[in-house]
């Protein structure tokens, strides 16, 4: 549990959500990439609905916090691959259920930046599937501040720049979500009961890549700020 200022005021926001959302392959590019990413043969198709995955409130990290590469990497013989990805990030403001997509922004609290850190080998290994590459500690940094949702004119037109070492590697723009914010919203919302703070990260551009021990790592969206963190080694 952390505090983030909330854009406008003096106050700030607790971050405490029961639950963190993710929508993988909600960007086209970035659908084209994944056979690399995935490591298979063959092209992706586009999701005909939201691709969903959880991430535990343990991955969960500040701005200006260390991302730690997982000591248990080690165990494996692999040359191990764990890569960022900058989203934006919904916090929901209201418990609600089978919420319509024309009052989706109603139950929006606030906007915030997120990156979603990826363990590759572990993603794409585990039968069981997502859960454990995508939940080491430290793997979610989120930040800088929330942007209440009466001060975001539009949501569904933010740019989107990650940076790796100062040199830019995503870019991209919300308006080119293949599932729009709206959509998500309505199709998760009829799957599972949204708690007061909980965090949707609403998917990546293209661009994704690999980070190193050393290595520092933004992602900047339009109208909320830089999220800025390092990356470390776990260390005992």
């Amino acid at each position: 549990m952390f505090t983030l200022p909330i854009k406008g005021s003096d106050a700030v926001y607790t971050v405490n959500p029961s639950k963190i959302i993710c929508v993988g392959r909600n960007y086209l590019e970035h659908v084209k990439e994944g056979a690399l990413i995935h490591g298979v043969g063959e092209v992706i198709e586009v999701p005909s609905e939201p691709i969903l995955f959880p991430k535990f409130p343990n991955t969960l990290l500040p701005p200006d916090g260390d991302i730690e590469l997982p000591l248990i990497i080690g165990d494996y013989d692999f040359e191990a691959r764990t890569d960022y990805e900058g989203e934006l990030a919904i916090i929901i403001g209201k418990d609600c259920k089978h919420v319509a997509e024309e009052e989706a922004y109603s139950v929006i609290y606030g906007f915030t930046c997120l990156l979603d850190i990826s363990q590759r080998n572990i993603q794409n290994g585990d039968r069981s599937g997502w859960f454990r590459g995508k939940s080491f500690d430290t793997f979610a940094p989120l930040g800088p501040v929330v942007v209440p949702i009466d001060q975001m004119e539009d949501p569904q037109s933010l740019s989107l720049e990650t940076r790796l070492n100062g040199r830019v590697v995503q870019q991209g723009n919300t308006e080119q979500m293949i599932f729009p914010l709206k959509t998500l919203i309505a199709y998760i919302s009829r799957n599972f009961s949204l708690k007061t703070g909980d965090i949707i990260a609403t998917g990546t551009p293209s661009g994704v890549g690999p980070l190193k021990e050393g290595d520092t790592i933004e992602v900047e969206i339009e109208k909320i700020g830089c999220l800025k963190n390092q990356v470390v080694q776990e260390s005992l």
